[in-house]
């Protein structure tokens, strides 16, 4: 992978900031993926709000801040298990971009995922924070599958999916989903068991 993660994302540690763990802050080619803060709700907030980018699943919208601070809550409870989660992703000049990463699901996949501002779709940013996000992950946990759980008809997902060299392990009902008509798509690196399958596609 291009970029460097407090150092260099396929090499060594070191740099980032002093005592930060190893994916604290992770430079790809052009954003700076750096382990949420309090102090990011804001713009979290900003994305997880706005109806463009829940297209495929309006009823995820966030409608209060306290959504996404109960959701930045959950991910930093990740980044303190396994030293890893999902990142907020700036540009070099500090424009907000959106959110992505590897979080660790029920401590049996890694389950990859991203939502980016609609002004940074089209550019390859997405493809970015999938690269340092599976590098990342396979260093971190690497007996553990790396996953895409996304909604059949959101093409974006898919394709980035594809692009990341995952393979369709699973398709059947999004349970949860208010709409009984939507199909999940389960994506991995590998295949999954019996076992993993069944619990990720559960909740």
């Amino acid at each position: 992978m291009d970029g460097t993660a407090g150092g260099s994302a396929d090499g060594g540690g070191g740099g980032g900031q002093r005592g930060a763990g190893r994916w604290d802050v992770v430079l790809t080619e052009r954003l700076r993926l750096t382990r949420p803060r309090p102090e990011d709700a804001g713009d979290v907030f900003a994305i997880y709000s706005d109806p463009a980018t829940w297209e495929h699943l309006p009823s995820g919208r966030h409608t209060e801040l306290a959504q996404t601070l109960a959701l930045l809550a959950h991910v930093e409870e990740g980044w303190r298990a396994v030293g890893l989660g999902s990142w907020v992703a700036r540009e070099a000049d500090g424009t907000f971009v959106g959110t992505g990463g590897c979080d660790l699901r029920l401590g049996l996949a890694w389950n990859l995922g991203y939502r980016l501002a609609p002004a940074a779709w089209g550019r390859g940013l997405a493809q970015e924070v999938v690269r340092a996000a599976t590098t990342a992950a396979r260093q971190v946990l690497p007996d553990v599958p790396v996953t895409a759980y996304l909604l059949e008809h959101n093409a974006r997902s898919k394709a980035a999916a594809e692009r990341a060299g995952m393979h369709l392990q699973w398709r059947g009902p999004d349970a949860g989903n208010p709409d009984p008509a939507a199909v999940r798509l389960v994506y991995a690196d590998r295949p999954l068991s019996r076992v993993v399958l069944r619990e990720v596609t559960a909740s």
